[in-house]
C-alpha cells in the first residue's frame, strides 16, 4: 500500500475520532510514529486539518473554559429543619458549570473541548477520565500539584430544590491570562467559546479581546451573584451573556421586580458591548433580548427530581442551537427550556435522555413568543451554580 493511501486512511481515522492519539494511529495503520507525524504535517499544510489537536475544518469544536468539580449532593429525606441534624441521602457526581456544559454538548454530538484546572489527585484524574469517556477533549487543562480538585457541595430539600451551596474553587484563579495565552492554538481552533465566571476578571477580559479580534462567538455563563464582579466593564465582543435574575440584580445594583426593570438592566449591559442577554426566572421561564426589547418564554411544567445541572443544560442547548448557524435566540431558548426540563426530571446532573434529535424537533414555527407584561417574579428554580 502506498503512502498516499496510508495518508487517506489516517485522515479517515481522524474524521471518525478527532481525539485519536498518534500512537493509536500508528498501531492501527502499522506505521511508525514519525510516519504518522509526517502525514499529519502534510494534512495540516493542505488545510485539511487545523493544527496539532487534529481539528477538522468541518468539525471545529466548542471550547468550554472554566470549572470542573467533584460535586457532593446531600438531599434531605423529610422537611428540612435548621439548627439540627436532618436524615439525608448523599452522592458524589462530576460537576462544574463549564464541565457540565461540555458534557451536555458532547451528548448532543458536538465536538467539544474543555480547558479547566484540576488537582493532581484522585478526584482530578477521575474527572479527566470521565470527560474523555464522554468524548470531551481535556488536553491543555491545568494540573496543579499543590492544591486539591475543586468541590461543590449542594444541600437540597426533600423536593430536590437547592437550599444552600458551598464551593471550594480557589484553584480556578490559577487560570490566568498567561495560561490562556499559552493555549492560543486550542482557542484559535474553536468554532465557539463558552466560559463561566469562575475565571479571574483579567482572563475574561483576554477572552473578550480574542473574540473581538477573531470574530469567534463568545458566550459567558454566570455562576453566582458574588462572582458577577468578575465581569469586565467593557463587554465588546460578547455574543451572549446567560445569567439568572438575581445575578442581573447584582450587576444592576438594585432589585428588578418588574419586566420594565429587567429591560432597562439588560439595555445597560448591552450599552457596555454585549450583543444579547438571556435572563432565567426559574420555574416561570426566561427573558431574552431582541431588537431592544425582551421576549418572554414560559418554562415547562415538570415534576422536579433534582435541580442540579438544569441551568447548565439550558446554556448548553442554547450554544448547540447557535452552533447550527442560526441567530434565532428565541428558538435557542426554547431548546434550552426543553433540555432544562429533561434535567430537572432526572437524578443525573446531565440527563442521559438528552440527544440532538430531541432538540432538533423544536422548530421556530412551533409556537409564538410573547413580549411580557409581568409585574413580579418568583425566585429562580434552577439558579446557576459554581
Amino acid at each position: 500500500m502506498n503512502d498516499i493511501s496510508k495518508k487517506e486512511q489516517l485522515y479517515e481515522l481522524i474524521r471518525a475520532n478527532p481525539f485519536i492519539s498518534q500512537q493509536d494511529l500508528a498501531v492501527g495503520l502499522r506505521l511508525s510514529r514519525s510516519a504518522v507525524a509526517g502525514h499529519i504535517a502534510s494534512l495540516i499544510r493542505e488545510r485539511r486539518l487545523l493544527g496539532r489537536a487534529y481539528v477538522l475544518p468541518d468539525k471545529r469544536p466548542v471550547l468550554c473554559i472554566g470549572a470542573a468539580n467533584l460535586d457532593r449532593k446531600l438531599r434531605s429525606i423529610a422537611t428540612m429543619q435548621l439548627g439540627t441534624s436532618n436524615p439525608a441521602t448523599a452522592e458524589e457526581v462530576y460537576g462544574g458549570v463549564a464541565r457540565n456544559i461540555a458534557e451536555n454538548l458532547a451528548r448532543l454530538n458536538l465536538p467539544t473541548a474543555l480547558l479547566t484546572a484540576l488537582g493532581d489527585d484522585g478526584a482530578g484524574r477521575a474527572l479527566q477520565d470521565h470527560a474523555e469517556r464522554a468524548g470531551i477533549d481535556t488536553r491543555g487543562s491545568l494540573t496543579l500539584t499543590d492544591t486539591a480538585t475543586g468541590t461543590y457541595t449542594a444541600i437540597l430539600d426533600e423536593r430536590g430544590e437547592l437550599v444552600v451551596a458551598l464551593a471550594d474553587m480557589a484553584l480556578y484563579d490559577r487560570m490566568t491570562p498567561e495560561f490562556l495565552a499559552n493555549r492560543l492554538p486550542q482557542r484559535a481552533a474553536a468554532s465557539m467559546t463558552v466560559a463561566d465566571l469562575n475565571l479571574p476578571a483579567d482572563s475574561v477580559s483576554l477572552l473578550l479581546e480574542g473574540a473581538r479580534a477573531d470574530h469567534v462567538p463568545l458566550v459567558l455563563v454566570a455562576v453566582s451573584q458574588p462572582k458577577m464582579a468578575r465581569l469586565p466593564a467593557d463587554l465588546a465582543g460578547l455574543r451572549l451573556l446567560i445569567l439568572n435574575r438575581g445575578e442581573l440584580e447584582t450587576l444592576a445594583g438594585r432589585a428588578l421586580p418588574t419586566e420594565a426593570d429587567v429591560r432597562l438592566a439588560c439595555r445597560a449591559v448591552q450599552a457596555r458591548g454585549a450583543r444579547d442577554l438571556v435572563v432565567t426566572c426559574g420555574g416561570q421561564g426566561v427573558f431574552h433580548t431582541r431588537d431592544g426589547e425582551l421576549v418572554w418564554l414560559a418554562a415547562h411544567e415538570v415534576d422536579v427530581v433534582d435541580v442540579t445541572g438544569a441551568g447548565d443544560a439550558f446554556s448548553a442547548a442554547i450554544c448547540w442551537s447557535l452552533y447550527q448557524g442560526s441567530d434565532d435566540l428565541t428558538l435557542a431558548c426554547r431548546r434550552g427550556l426543553k433540555a432544562a426540563a429533561m434535567t430537572l426530571e432526572s437524578h443525573d446532573t446531565v440527563s442521559p435522555m438528552l440527544a440532538a434529535d430531541v432538540l432538533d424537533e423544536i422548530q421556530d414555527f412551533d409556537s409564538t413568543p410573547i413580549l411580557p407584561h409581568h409585574a413580579s417574579f418568583e425566585p429562580p428554580l434552577f439558579p446557576h451554580k459554581d
